[in-house]
């Protein structure tokens, strides 16, 4: 938990550098990327909104994520993730934003999704990254890595704004 504040922490003063603002898209971490940020005090100036969609149904109605892709690809897949992502940027003028889809288990793998398969992107702009990560353990140890990769990941592209400017 320590080290999840901290990385959040960090995060809010880059953004203050950059005086910009980020949104989170959650299914499997259940609004705990957003509990990280706002647990920092004076968050609210750079922390636009969370999303907690865990349902097929709410990804769609609250992010915009076409139906469609929950049977071809699945919730837990690189196009469901980006478009997550781009759904909360733009309900929010966000210039950063994250989302994060998997199986935190203990149930719910298959043999080309295996428990502890997440899916994230990040939201830069007008830049959409993702990667596909599987970490181990339990279910609070899956959600748990899933946020401080999340936090990671925001705090890297941020990091990059500030030397791009100069």
């Amino acid at each position: 938990m320590k080290e999840i504040t901290q990385l959040a922490a960090e995060l809010g003063r880059h953004l203050q550098v950059l005086n910009a603002h980020v949104t989170t898209a959650e299914s499997c971490t259940g609004g705990g990327i957003a509990e990280a940020i706002t647990r920092i005090p004076g968050s609210s100036a750079w922390f636009e909104a969370g999303y907690v969609t865990y349902s097929n149904r709410q990804k769609t109605l609250q992010l915009d994520v076409p139906v469609e892709l929950f049977t071809t690809v699945g919730a837990v897949s690189r196009e469901v993730v980006e478009a997550m992502v781009r759904g909360a940027q733009k309900k929010n003028s966000a210039y950063f934003s994250v989302a994060v889809s998997g199986i935190a288990g203990p149930d719910g793998g298959t043999a080309n999704k295996p428990v502890g398969t997440v899916w994230l992107a990040w939201g830069v702009g007008d830049e959409v990254f993702s990667e596909r990560q599987h970490f181990p353990g339990n279910r609070d140890d899956v959600r748990r890595q899933t946020v401080k990769a999340a936090l990671e990941g925001l705090l890297r592209y941020a990091a990059a704004e500030i030397s791009n400017q100069g």
